[in-house]
């Protein structure tokens, strides 16, 4: 295991953190009440706030699946979460049991569970850094120590940056992750949108925000942005259920069923 730097300190079940709402959305067990209290409000608000939930969790494995057989070898996932099966690591080493892994997230229930996220195969490698994407530099030097800086990495900044608010510059921050990363590197995005239904989603980023969590849904146009010098791959920026559908397994609102307010896409930097 490898650790940025940063104390993991007490787990505060005084407020609700994201990282323990989205175990509660997906159905999981790591969560307090004040969790679940709050997470019901968002449900309350956006009744498939779960299924959203679930979609996102699909795009991820249909978009590292998808890198991992165009030949990426390794891969950055910053924003874990609560390790939730199959994990990124077991999507891409089912394509290349070689592969490497970097998990990263600030939440000190993810490193109480991180070990969960350290069973590669013999082949691979997978290691945990306790660090915020608010100091990409510290993540970096810790993601040294398991990847090889000089070979393309997959960036995955999945359902992350709509807990960045714009007094924290996410667009910043993604060019300081993107900047040591060679040609061939990817970045995956997804992000929440009230491009839809705006009334519904500022009540929900409110939700989040009594929390203590910087939520802050953006337009395609604003998410479109991140990706900013790099070649998108195919379909572009879309919403989740439009993108590769094929390639993983489907569920409502990702394949067919309603369409959730949640823009994804792959770019490649050149």
């Amino acid at each position: 295991m490898t650790d940025a730097g940063t104390s993991a300190g007490p787990i505060d079940t005084g407020r609700p953190h994201s990282a323990r709402m989205y175990d509660y959305y997906l159905g999981g067990k790591d969560n307090y009440p004040v969790d679940a209290e709050a997470a019901e409000q968002v449900i309350s608000l956006f009744p498939a706030a779960r299924e959203m939930a679930r979609t996102n969790r699909a795009f991820m494995h249909r978009a590292s699946r998808l890198l991992a057989e165009r030949g990426v070898r390794q891969f950055l996932d910053i924003g874990t979460g609560i390790p939730t099966e199959p994990n990124l690591h077991q999507i891409v080493q089912r394509v290349a049991p070689q592969a490497r892994v970097v998990y990263a997230d600030n939440d000190p229930i993810v490193l109480r569970h991180a070990q969960a996220l350290l069973h590669s195969t013999p082949e691979g490698k997978t290691a945990y850094v306790h660090g915020d994407v608010r100091e990409p530099g510290k993540i970096i030097a810790a993601a040294r120590e398991t990847l090889d800086f000089t070979r393309p990495i997959a960036l995955s900044l999945v359902a992350l940056l709509h807990l960045v608010g714009d007094e924290d510059e996410p667009g910043r921050i993604v060019r300081a992750l993107l900047e040591p990363l060679p040609s061939g590197s990817y970045l995956t995005l997804s992000h929440a949108t009230g491009d839809f239904d705006p009334e519904t989603w500022e009540r929900v980023v409110e939700v989040y925000r009594k929390g203590g969590t910087a939520a802050q849904v953006r337009t395609r146009d604003e998410f479109s942005a991140f990706f900013t010098g790099l070649e998108l791959v195919d379909p572009g920026v879309v919403p989740s259920a439009r993108w590769h559908p094929g390639l993983g397994e489907q569920r409502d609102g990702d394949g067919g069923g309603e369409e959730m307010p949640l823009y994804v896409g792959v770019g490649r930097k050149p």
